[in-house]
């Protein structure tokens, strides 16, 4: 006899997963990750992997348990917790970063740089400070590296991002009262574009469309994903798309 499906996904994934809130760097929203079977209590330092790096969190939500359902995506778990050298140094870089930020603005401040810092870390593995900014225009920041690299020692990495990226940095409430989508649950955010926007007939002037970073919301994928049909009906139950020109279509002020 052939499994049914709901027997493929037993083998496939998980009955429940417990996960755990935690804060990248103590910064930006709480994010949650499977909390990889440890033991752990609000405040705790955790070892993860970002963007190819093994970084911290801090715990900002106890551990809990809750059923796995499909399509609700694999979440990425920690790694374990610190040991005490590496608890010694978690505590060694987030002072360093905070004094790391005030000495960059005064020195940008002084030579006439215009950037806006998003986030100032260190690495766990080396010597390296990263300095990660938006800037409006091209900036030669040459001789503020020298700055840093004077005062700080080690390797010195200016990241700039856009206005997208700064907000799945920083977090934020969107109008719709609810915390970013790029910064709570997004992994690959892929948003759309003002031709697409436009198909669905969407009017790209409408400022209740743009997110806090100026852009078009993220949320507007789902949208499109509902006028292609790729959306489940399990999937509505718990996000339900409405358009511009639907009868039912409520924007908020």
């Amino acid at each position: 006899m052939e499994s049914t499906l709901a027997e493929e996904f037993a083998h496939i994934y998980p009955t429940c997963v417990r996960l755990v809130g935690v804060k990248v760097r103590n910064r930006g929203e709480v994010k949650k990750l499977d909390s990889a079977g440890v033991s752990l209590r609000t405040g705790d330092p955790v070892l993860l992997e970002v963007e190819g790096e093994i970084t911290y969190g801090i715990v900002y939500t106890e551990p809990y348990s809750t059923p796995f359902i499909p399509p609700m995506r694999a979440m990425k778990s920690i790694l374990r917790k610190p040991n005490t050298e590496e608890t010694a140094l978690i505590a060694r870089l987030e002072r360093l970063s905070r004094e790391a930020a005030t000495y960059c603005r005064t020195k940008a401040m002084e030579r006439g740089i215009h950037l806006k810092l998003v986030e100032v870390y260190g690495a766990m593995d080396r010597r390296q400070l990263t300095f990660v900014y938006t800037a409006d225009d091209r900036i030669d920041f040459r001789e503020l590296v020298r700055d840093l690299a004077r005062r700080f020692g080690g390797r010195i990495e200016m990241r700039q991002v856009g206005a997208r990226e700064e907000a799945r940095r920083l977090g934020g409430i969107d109008t719709c009262g609810l915390v970013l989508c790029c910064a709570s649950f997004l992994t690959d955010v892929k948003p759309i574009s003002a031709k697409q926007a436009k198909k669905l007939e969407l009017s790209v002037d409408d400022p209740r469309l743009l997110g806090v970073c100026g852009r078009l919301k993220c949320c507007l994928m789902f949208e499109m994903m509902d006028a292609q049909g790729m959306i489940t009906s399990q999937a509505h139950q718990l996000i339900t798309p409405t358009r511009l020109n639907s009868p039912s279509s409520t924007l908020p002020a």
